[in-house]
C-alpha cells in the first residue's frame, strides 16, 4: 500500500465518554479532520477511548492541530459578554444614596471580552482570516441597528433576523448550533445554554480568549507550550500550563470550588485545547424548530437526542431536579468506524419518535432506544441531565448508561400510554409532579418510572413482575384519592403479553397467576356475558374485560386490603357468593382462564412459599388478560385428604363435568357455612363435605380425615386455586371405593378435557 494511503488507527486517549466535554472533543477532533484534512477519516468508540481512523498518523495529527487547524467562527453578538459591547463610563464620584459609582450613561470602557475581540479582528493571521471577516460582519449589523449594549426580547430577534440574512455559511453553523430563530423568540439548544452563554459565562468570548493562548495572532504559529498542551488533550499525557478559567457546564469535576481539592476550594483548571476541540464538536448538535404530531402548538423546538429531563432511572436525580433542569442528552456511542457525514445524518436524524409521537423525556427515549439504535449502528447511549448544582449553576451530570438491544418486553410500555388507554402512564406520572402533591405519589411515581427504565433496559422477567406489582400499588392508591381519581383513570387492561413476559416458573407467580384469572359468568339477555373480574376487588372499576373506568356503584366489590393473602382470600371469595346470591351467576363464580400445578399449591399448603410477594403479584396481574392455558403436571402429587375432600366444592360444575365427577344433572354448591367451619378449623367441615359428596353420588373410600395439621386460612386459599381438570381427576381419585374408581382412573388415562 501507498504510505500516502495508508489509513492510520490513532488511539486518543484524552477522549473518553464522560465527562460531556471530553466526548465532545472528540466529535470535534473527527468533524475538523474530516472537513480540513482528510474526507475520508472515521471515528468509533473501544473501550470508552475515542479512535480515529484516517490518512493522519498521531505526529501528522498533532502537526494538523497545532499547524493547520482554522478555528470555526463562533461568535454570539446577541450576548453582553460577547466582546461587542463597551461597559457603562462611572465617575470616580459615588452616588450619596446608593455608596455607588455615578454611571455616565456613556458605554466607552473596554472589557477583558472587548479586548479580545478587538485583538481578534485586528489580526493578520491567515488561519484567522474567517474568523475575522465574520467578526467584521456582526460588527456591521450591529452598527447599522444603532445597539451599544446587548438587546433584549423584540430586538434581540431583530438583530438574529439580520444576522442570518448577512453572515455567510460558515457562520451560520454557529449559530444553528446554540439557537433557533421562532416566529417571535429565539429557542435555544440545551447543551449551549442560552446561545452560547451560561449564566455570566460566554463561551463564545472564551473560545476566543482560548485561541490567543495557543496562537500568534499576526502570524497563527503555535506558542512552544501549545504543542505539549496538545499532546495532554489528545493523548491524555500529562502536562503543566493549565489555564485558570471556567470550563462551564461541561466537566463538573474540573469546576474547582468548594470541596474540590484537599483544601477548602480549588480554582478551576483547563486545558486550553479541551475547551476549543470541545466546542468544536458541539457545533453538531444543532437545533431545528420541528411540527410535532401531538401538539397543537404551531412548532416547537427540537434538538438531536434531547428530551425533558427525567428525575428517574438513575441515583444522581430526583423529580424535584426536574423543575429546574434545562434538559436530558442522550449521546449515541458506537462500535464501528463511522464517516462524519454519517454521523451528521445520525445527530440530524436524531430528533426520536415513539411511532408518530415525538418523545418527550427520558422515560420516552429509552422505550425508543432499542429500535433507534439498533437501526443506526449505535451500541449504546450516555445519558446526561442538565440540572441545576452548586447554587444557580447546571452541571451535564453523566446519568445511567444504556445498551442498545432488541427487547420485546420494552413495548409492553406503550400499552400503558396509548391513546386507547386514555394516556394512562402520562396522566398518572403527571399526579407526581402537581403542586404540592403528596409524598406517597412522589415516592410510588419515582419507583414506577424506574421499574419502567429497567423494564426497558433489561429482558429478565423480574422486571416485568416489578412494574406489575407497581401497578397494583398504584391502583390501589387511586382507590384511596378521590382527587387522583378525578385526574387520572384506572390501571388499564393490559395484554396477555404482560403475563407471558413475567413468568419466571417459580410457585408465586403460578398461584398469583391462576388467582387473577377467576372469574364469573352471568346470562346478558339470551348470551352468557363474563364478570367479575379480580381487579374489581381492589379498585372501583367497572366491569370489562377490554375497558375499564371508574365505577363509584363498584366500591361494595372492593374488598381487598392490608391483611395477609389468605384473610383477603376469604373476604374475597364471601364477597364472590354474596353477589352469586344477588345476581344469580351462572355456576359459581369461580371460572378461570389458567392453572395452578399441584405442586405450588402444595407448597402453599406447606408454608414453602412467599405469600408476600404472591399478593403483591396478584395485585398486578388482576390488571393483565391471562392467557387461557393448562398447566401439565410434571409429577403425581398426593394431596392431603382434607384438600382433596373439599377442592370439589371449590370447582364450578362445569369443570366438576368435564373432569367425569359430576353427572349433567347434578350440581354441588358451596355454602358459606362451609367456609366458616372451615375458617375455624372445625373437623366437623369434613363430615359435611363428605355426605353432601354423597349425595352428588361420589362414593368415597374414607374411614377418617381430619383438617389437624392444617392452617385452616392457608388451606382455604389453596382451595381457591383453580387447578386442572387432569389433577383434579387425580386429587379426587383416591378417596373413591373401588368401583368407582375404576371408571374414574380411565378417564384420567385418555388425559386432559377442555
Amino acid at each position: 500500500m501507498n504510505s500516502i494511503n495508508k489509513v492510520h488507527e490513532v488511539v486518543l486517549a484524552g477522549c473518553v465518554t464522560t465527562p460531556l466535554a471530553a466526548y465532545l472533543k472528540a466529535l470535534g477532533i473527527l468533524r475538523l479532520v474530516a472537513e480540513q484534512v482528510d474526507v475520508a477519516a472515521k471515528g468509533f468508540w473501544r473501550d470508552e477511548v475515542f479512535v480515529l481512523r484516517s490518512k493522519l498518523d498521531q505526529v501528522a495529527l498533532s502537526d494538523f492541530f497545532a499547524n493547520g487547524y482554522r478555528p470555526t467562527p463562533i461568535l454570539a453578538p446577541w450576548n453582553g459578554g460577547s466582546g461587542f459591547y463597551y461597559q457603562e463610563e462611572k465617575l470616580k464620584e459615588k452616588d450619596p444614596k446608593t455608596g455607588k459609582r455615578i454611571k455616565t450613561g456613556v458605554r466607552n470602557q473596554p472589557t477583558k471580552a472587548t479586548k479580545t475581540l478587538d485583538n481578534m479582528i485586528s489580526s493578520t493571521s491567515e488561519r484567522l482570516q474567517n474568523y475575522r471577516n465574520v467578526a467584521n460582519d456582526c460588527k456591521n449589523v450591529i452598527l447599522s441597528l444603532g445597539y451599544i449594549e446587548a438587546p433584549k426580547e423584540h430586538e434581540k430577534h431583530k438583530l438574529l433576523i439580520n444576522l442570518r440574512a448577512v453572515l455567510p455559511d460558515e457562520a451560520l453553523v454557529a449559530l444553528d448550533a446554540a439557537l433557533v430563530i421562532g416566529e417571535d423568540k429565539p429557542g435555544y439548544a440545551p447543551i449551549l445554554g442560552t446561545g452560547w452563554n451560561d449564566g455570566n459565562l460566554d463561551f463564545s468570548n472564551n473560545f476566543m480568549q482560548r485561541l490567543v493562548e495557543l496562537f500568534d495572532l499576526s502570524s497563527g504559529v503555535a506558542y512552544e507550550k501549545t504543542t505539549a498542551l496538545l499532546v495532554n488533550s489528545l493523548f491524555g499525557i500529562p502536562t503543566p500550563g493549565l489555564t485558570d478559567a471556567s470550563i462551564g457546564q461541561f466537566s463538573p469535576g474540573a469546576a474547582g470550588g468548594p470541596n474540590a481539592t484537599t483544601g477548602f476550594d480549588a480554582a478551576s483548571l483547563i486545558n486550553a485545547w479541551d475547551f476549543i476541540l470541545m466546542l468544536e464538536g458541539a457545533i453538531l448538535f444543532a437545533a431545528a424548530a420541528t411540527r410535532r404530531l401531538e401538539s397543537a402548538e404551531p412548532g416547537a423546538l427540537s434538538y438531536p437526542f434531547t428530551v425533558r429531563a427525567t428525575g428517574s432511572g438513575d441515583g444522581n436525580t430526583a423529580l424535584d431536579d426536574e423543575g429546574n433542569a434545562r434538559a436530558e442528552l442522550w449521546l449515541p456511542i458506537w462500535g464501528t468506524p463511522t464517516s462524519f457525514n454519517e454521523l451528521k445524518n445520525v445527530l440530524t436524524e436524531g430528533r426520536v419518535t415513539l411511532g408518530r409521537t415525538a418523545v418527550r423525556d427520558g422515560l420516552d427515549f429509552i422505550r425508543a432506544v432499542s429500535k433507534l439504535g439498533v437501526d443506526r449502528g449505535i451500541d449504546a447511549f450516555q445519558r446526561y441531565a442538565f440540572v441545576m448544582r452548586s447554587g444557580k449553576a447546571y452541571l451535564a451530570t453523566p446519568l445511567s448508561r444504556v445498551q442498545v438491544t432488541r427487547n420485546p418486553a420494552a413495548s409492553l410500555i406503550d400499552e400503558l400510554d396509548s391513546r386507547e388507554n386514555n394516556n394512562w402512564l402520562y396522566r398518572f406520572r403527571k399526579l407526581a409532579r402537581a403542586n404540592e402533591s403528596p409524598i406517597r405519589i412522589k415516592s410510588l411515581v419515582r419507583q414506577l418510572e424506574d421499574g419502567l427504565f429497567d423494564l426497558a433496559r433489561y429482558q429478565d422477567p423480574k422486571y416485568v413482575q416489578r412494574v406489575l406489582i407497581l401497578l397494583g400499588q398504584a391502583q390501589r392508591f387511586l382507590k384511596d384519592s378521590t382527587g387522583s381519581r378525578a385526574n387520572c383513570p384506572p390501571v388499564p387492561v393490559l395484554s396477555s403479553a404482560w403475563v407471558v413476559q413475567a413468568d419466571d416458573g417459580s410457585d408465586e407467580f403460578m398461584l398469583a397467576r391462576a388467582l387473577a384469572s377467576v372469574y364469573a359468568k352471568k346470562m346478558v339477555g339470551q348470551q352468557e356475558r363474563k364478570c367479575l373480574f379480580m381487579a374489581e376487588h381492589f379498585a372501583p372499576v367497572a366491569e370489562s374485560i377490554k375497558f375499564r373506568n371508574w365505577d363509584e356503584e363498584a366500591s361494595h366489590q372492593v374488598t381487598w386490603g392490608r391483611n395477609e393473602i389468605e384473610e383477603n382470600l376469604r373476604v374475597v371469595l364471601q364477597r364472590r357468593l354474596l353477589t352469586a346470591e344477588q345476581i344469580g351467576f351462572i355456576d359459581k363464580p369461580l371460572f378461570s382462564y389458567i392453572n395452578a400445578p399441584l405442586s405450588s399449591i402444595d407448597s402453599w399448603l406447606n408454608g414453602a412459599i412467599d405469600t408476600r410477594r404472591t399478593a403483591d403479584l396478584l395485585t398486578g396481574l388482576a390488571h393483565a388478560r391471562v392467557p387461557f392455558n393448562v398447566i401439565e403436571e410434571k409429577e403425581q402429587k398426593i394431596m392431603p385428604v382434607a384438600y382433596a375432600l373439599l377442592k370439589p366444592f371449590f370447582c364450578t360444575n362445569a369443570q366438576l363435568r368435564r373432569a367425569g365427577i359430576l353427572t349433567n344433572n347434578v350440581e354441588l354448591t358451596l355454602a358459606r357455612d362451609l367456609l366458616a367451619s372451615l375458617w375455624r378449623g372445625d373437623d366437623r367441615v369434613l363430615k359435611i363435605a363428605q355426605r353432601r359428596l354423597a349425595i352428588a353420588g361420589l362414593r368415597l373410600n374414607l374411614h377418617q380425615a381430619s383438617v389437624c395439621g392444617l392452617d385452616g386460612c392457608r388451606l382455604l386459599a389453596a382451595l381457591i386455586t383453580p387447578i386442572s381438570d387432569y389433577a383434579l381427576r387425580t386429587v379426587i381419585g383416591g378417596l373413591l371405593d373401588k368401583n368407582m374408581r375404576s371408571d374414574f382412573e380411565h378417564l384420567t388415562e385418555q388425559g386432559e378435557t377442555v
